[in-house]
């Protein structure tokens, strides 16, 4: 198992976050809750999450505005929405637009919550780490592997470019020597 938090727990009501966040920590997360998700984001920079547990209806900032909010800030963290009000809606947008792991009906049931906190907290840890091995790479690297993740052949990078082939070769050399892949499918990998 991987290091087990920060885990944050955004609800406003009091009594639940906190809950929430007990349950959690008895299953060895490092957790904590927020009452108010402005005072999450105030603080997030220095501390920042592997996971949070989110409820979807707030007051002024929401958990679909927090979630935008943090993936400014920190596109690794792990996000997982709660609600008393399911709706379909909210459940499908909460994964395609905000990026969310889980989506979670209240009263929580409490072996679903573990495992997705577990999954998310693993997940947090493979991205900051695929995000470490491309922050290495120089604007123009970039652009090489950005092109070259979508399927774009050397040639077509050069012509995208203006570049040469051969350049685009030598770019695409550094790009395998600073992220450590071994090829087009392990790049791939790191994008996703």
């Amino acid at each position: 198992m991987t290091d087990k938090g920060p885990v944050y727990v955004v609800d406003d009501d009091a009594d639940l976050g906190a809950s929430v966040a007990r349950l959690l920590r008895r299953h060895g997360f490092a957790a904590e809750a927020f009452l108010d998700p402005a005072m999450l984001l105030r603080f997030y920079s220095e501390a920042p999450a592997a996971c949070i547990v989110t409820d979807v209806m707030m007051g002024d900032l929401d958990g679909f505005g927090l979630a935008d909010a943090i993936r400014a800030i920190d596109p690794a963290a792990a996000i997982i929405f709660m609600t008393a009000w399911p709706t379909t809606a909210n459940a499908v947008d909460s994964v395609r637009r905000y990026g969310g792991l889980d989506y979670l009906e209240k009263p929580i049931d409490e072996d679903r919550l573990v495992a997705a906190v577990e999954e998310g907290v693993e997940w947090a840890s493979r991205r900051r780490s695929a995000l470490a091995r491309t922050r290495a790479l120089t604007p123009r690297e970039r652009q090489v592997f950005d092109l070259l993740v979508k399927g774009h052949s050397n040639k077509v990078v050069a012509g995208l470019l203006g570049l040469s082939p051969k350049t685009v070769e030598d770019h695409r050399a550094a790009v395998l020597a600073k992220t450590g892949a071994n090829g087009l499918a392990q790049l791939i990998a790191l994008a996703l």
